[in-house]
């Protein structure tokens, strides 16, 4: 059995913390029954997703800024219609949110790759990707990075998105309220598989998807963080690879939909 690691800091009024996370210990499995299970010490989870519910977890820690990762291996086979969510989030109407959302397909076609960031209750910042990889053979690492500049979504420490603090333009950035780590395996066949043209094929339920490996480097004060991250900035090779991602990997990009804002793009695309 791997053993749990971690250290606290407590440095005046605020705690930073750095875990090789134990899912007993770090998480509560928060909804649909036994479909939501913990293995090997704490080492691996799981979330399924049937005709009568799916499933979920939340971390029991709240953070504010620092790095998350996570290792999922995704739903295989025809996964059309599901939706593994792996995402930040607040409470509340003026919530803040950085999402991961993976959009099943039919067998041989592949994942899309759904990502969001929320400010203060408002979304509508979707930008898609389809992955260089088949994600239900093995398991891949997903990590976010957050500070006070910037959030980046990762996929095997390859940046494919950057979402930049535009405060400046007047857009809000999420900095001042934690968040917890949630994830959920459900049903969106109504949206999630060519907007909802093709069904869950219930005959080929449980969906399962698998978790391992969750590491954060985190803390709940940004008077930490900011001093603490300012070395993470994407370096010459990183935005060459955010670059490629971009240029041959992404399908969908709001700051790019004329149509979608007739009026004009949002303050942060231009």
């Amino acid at each position: 059995m791997k053993s749990f690691t971690g250290f606290l800091v407590v440095l005046g009024s605020f705690v930073m913390v750095a875990t090789a996370g134990n899912f007993y210990q770090d998480f509560d499995l928060t909804w649909g029954d036994k479909r939501a299970k913990i293995f090997n010490g704490g080492q691996l989870l799981s979330l399924s997703l049937d005709r009568v519910s799916g499933s979920g977890f939340k971390s029991r820690r709240e953070y504010l800024f620092g790095r998350i990762d996570m290792q999922l291996k995704l739903v295989a086979g025809n996964s059309a219609g599901t939706v593994t969510a792996y995402y930040l989030s607040s409470q509340g109407p003026t919530h803040d949110e950085i999402d991961f959302e993976f959009l099943g397909n039919t067998t041989g076609d592949p994942y899309i790759v759904h990502t969001n960031v929320f400010t203060q209750g408002k979304g509508n910042r979707e930008q898609q990707f389809y992955l260089w990889f088949d994600p239900t053979k093995n398991f891949h690492t997903y990590s976010i990075l957050w500070d006070s500049r910037q959030i980046v979504f990762l996929v095997d420490n390859t940046p494919i998105r950057v979402f930049a603090n535009a405060e400046r333009k007047g857009v809000p950035f999420p900095k001042n309220q934690p968040m917890r780590i949630h994830s959920s395996l459900w049903n969106a066949d109504d949206w999630a598989t060519r907007g909802g043209l093709v069904k869950t094929d219930w005959s080929k339920a449980p969906f399962t998807a698998y978790y391992r490996n969750f590491n954060v480097q985190g803390s709940t004060s940004s008077r930490y963080m900011n001093g603490a991250w300012k070395s993470q900035q994407l370096d010459a090779y990183s935005r060459r690879r955010l670059r490629w991602v971009q240029k041959n990997f992404m399908i969908y990009n709001y700051c790019t939909d004329l149509k979608r804002f007739p009026q004009g793009l949002p303050a942060e695309c231009r």
